[in-house]
C-alpha cells in the first residue's frame, strides 16, 4: 500500500516538473510588455529599452516597454499587481518601490503581489554642488554647512525621491541642516542647481555626470563603497569621513504574484545573459551602471533589506506626502 502511494507520489511530482519545463519551453507565447512607471528618458526608462531590445531577440517576441508614470510609481505597479501571472506583463523599477511602503497607503502588497525577477543594474549616486559653494571636499562642505545652518538648499525630484533621501541621510549622518526643495523631476532640480537657485545635491551619476565634466557642477564624492568607473577621481563618502554611508540606485524586474516559478526562471536567466553581452557591459558603463543579474531568491532578500532601511529613514527624517 505505502509502495503504491511512493509510486503515485513520484508520478505526480514527475509530471508537475514536467508540465513546469514545457511552460517555460511555451514562454513567451506572444508580445511581452514591460511596465516603467516613470516618464520616458529617465534612467529607468534607458536601463528598460536596452534590456528589452535583448530580450525579443533572445525569446523571439516582441519586448515592448510601456510608460506609465504616476504617483512615484505605483499606478504603474498596481497595474502589474492586477495582470495575469503568465509572464507577459512585467515591471521594471527603480529604488523608489521600495521606500514606497513608508510613505503610502498601496493598493497591492509588494510581497504577495509581485514576484521579485532579477536587479537588473546598480549605479551610485553623487553629491555635487553649485561652483558658487566655496568647497572642495567632503569635509570642507561639512564645516561649511556647520558654519553656515540653514543657508544651504538641496534639491530632488520629490519628496520620497531618492535624492531627497540620500539628501536626508546626509543631513544626519554629518549633522548639518539644509532645506530641502521638492522639484516635478529630478531634470528640472538639476538645472536648477547648474544654475546656482539651490546649493546641492545628491543624484545619480548618469544625470550628474555631464555637468561635472562640463564645469557647471562640481563633484564631491559617490554614494558607493567603491569610487565610480565613470569618475575614478571622485572620492566616496564613506573615505571622505561618513562611515558606512552607502546608497545604491537601481533598477529591477517584478512579474505578478502567482507566476511560475520556471517562467521567473526562464526571464531571469535571459536577463542575465543580456547582461553578460559586451555591448550591454559598454552602454550601462557609459551612463554609470553595472548590470547584475541576480538569482530572484536573491533579488527578494535585497529588496526586503531596501524595504527596512528606507523605512528608518523615513521615520529619523520624519517624511511625509502631502
Amino acid at each position: 500500500m505505502r509502495s503504491r502511494a511512493f509510486c503515485g507520489l513520484v508520478s505526480i511530482c514527475a509530471a508537475t516538473v514536467l508540465a513546469s519545463n514545457a511552460l517555460a519551453q511555451s514562454y513567451p507565447s506572444k508580445t511581452v510588455r514591460l511596465i516603467d512607471g516613470f516618464s520616458p528618458g529617465g534612467s529607468t526608462d534607458i536601463v528598460g529599452r536596452l534590456i528589452a531590445q535583448k530580450l525579443a531577440e533572445s525569446l523571439g517576441q516582441p519586448v515592448v516597454v510601456e510608460n506609465r508614470p504616476g504617483a512615484s510609481g505605483i499606478v504603474a505597479t498596481e497595474m502589474v499587481a492586477k495582470a495575469p501571472p503568465d509572464g507577459h506583463v512585467a515591471l521594471i523599477v527603480p529604488l523608489t518601490f521600495t521606500v514606497n511602503p513608508s510613505l503610502y497607503k498601496l493598493p497591492y502588497d509588494p510581497a504577495r503581489d509581485l514576484v521579485p525577477v532579477t536587479l537588473v543594474a546598480s549605479a551610485p549616486l553623487m553629491l555635487v554642488v553649485h561652483p558658487s559653494v566655496p568647497v572642495k571636499s567632503v569635509a570642507e562642505f561639512i564645516a561649511y554647512a556647520k558654519a553656515n545652518p540653514g543657508k544651504l538648499h538641496f534639491g530632488s525630484g520629490g519628496v520620497g525621491s531618492t535624492p531627497h533621501l540620500a539628501g536626508e541621510m546626509l543631513k544626519t549622518m554629518a549633522g548639518i541642516q539644509a532645506t530641502h526643495v521638492p522639484y516635478k523631476g529630478g531634470g528640472p532640480a538639476l538645472a536648477d542647481l547648474a544654475g546656482g537657485q539651490i546649493e546641492f545635491m545628491v543624484e545619480n551619476i548618469p544625470s550628474t555626470a555631464p555637468y561635472v565634466t562640463s564645469g557647471r557642477l562640481r563633484a564631491l564624492a559617490v554614494t558607493d563603497l567603491r569610487r565610480s568607473p565613470v569618475l575614478p577621481d571622485v572620492p566616496t563618502l564613506d573615505e571622505s569621513g561618513l562611515k558606512g554611508y552607502q546608497i545604491i540606485g537601481w533598477n529591477g524586474l517584478f512579474l505578478p504574484g502567482g507566476t511560475p516559478p520556471a517562467i521567473v526562471g526562464k526571464l531571469q536567466a535571459e536577463v542575465a545573459k543580456a547582461l553578460a553581452q559586451a555591448d550591454v557591459k559598454e552602454r550601462l558603463a557609459k551612463m554609470g551602471f553595472e548590470g547584475v543579474g541576480d538569482t530572484p531568491q536573491h533579488f527578494a532578500a535585497f529588496v526586503q533589506a531596501e524595504i527596512a532601511k528606507w523605512a528608518k529613514v523615513v521615520k529619523d527624517a520624519n517624511i511625509k506626502v502631502e
